[in-house]
């Protein structure tokens, strides 16, 4: 029977969710991620994106496997997965959901995107690929990143940023943002989703 069919799917959902948290929650539990703990989720989310709809596991598999195609997980991406396992076992955001209405100082009414000659900075952790993977977007559509100054154009925010992010580290250059706006520094604030329409990279 249908139902029946939709009910276990659900349920094997929900089991492979709450272990993956628990995974993930003794994954960072001393501070860091080393290459074998990056195998091992690695290993564990082949093992398990067959058997679940959820896209949370298939989302994962996919950023850790790039991380790892090299052979290697070096320092920068050591630390982005610890940084996305941490906010995930946090329990303000899951993995693969777009941000709910929160707290994100995000300008409102979402402003056009230009990118020929416009300056990005990108902080927090994206669904797109990895920072450097999201500044060579900008490139191809002919601007340019960086770090957070004077120059630039849009502060993009990745979309698993949580409503605490006053508490983060991606949160100081938010708060850096919005001190240079309220100096008249003309400063956009913007979501990884609308950066994404605008520039037609989803």
């Amino acid at each position: 029977m249908e139902i029946h069919r939709i009910f276990n799917r659900a349920r094997i959902d929900d089991r492979l969710a709450n272990e993956l948290i628990g995974i993930a929650r003794g994954l960072v539990a001393d501070g860091k991620i080393n290459q074998r703990e990056a195998e091992y989720l690695q290993t564990w989310l082949a093992a398990n994106e067959g058997l679940s709809q959820n896209p949370l596991i298939a989302t994962l598999l996919h950023r850790v496997s790039h991380m790892l195609r090299d052979g290697h997980l070096d320092e920068g991406e050591a630390s982005e997965l610890f940084d996305t396992l941490h906010r995930f076992t946090g329990g303000d955001t899951v993995l693969g959901e777009i941000n709910k209405a929160s707290t994100l100082p995000l300008d409102q009414p979402a402003p056009p995107v230009q990118f020929a000659g416009r300056q990005f900075c990108f902080t927090g952790t994206f669904a797109y690929g990895t920072r450097a993977e999201c500044e060579a977007a900008v490139a191809n559509l002919g601007g340019s990143a960086g770090g957070l100054t004077q120059k630039t154009h849009y502060l993009v925010i990745g979309i698993y940023a949580t409503d605490s992010w006053d508490h983060s580290a991606y949160g100081r250059k938010i708060e850096k943002a919005l001190a240079m706006k309220a100096e008249g520094a003309p400063i956009l604030i913007i979501g990884e989703q609308h950066w994404l329409q605008q520039g037609s990279l989803a």
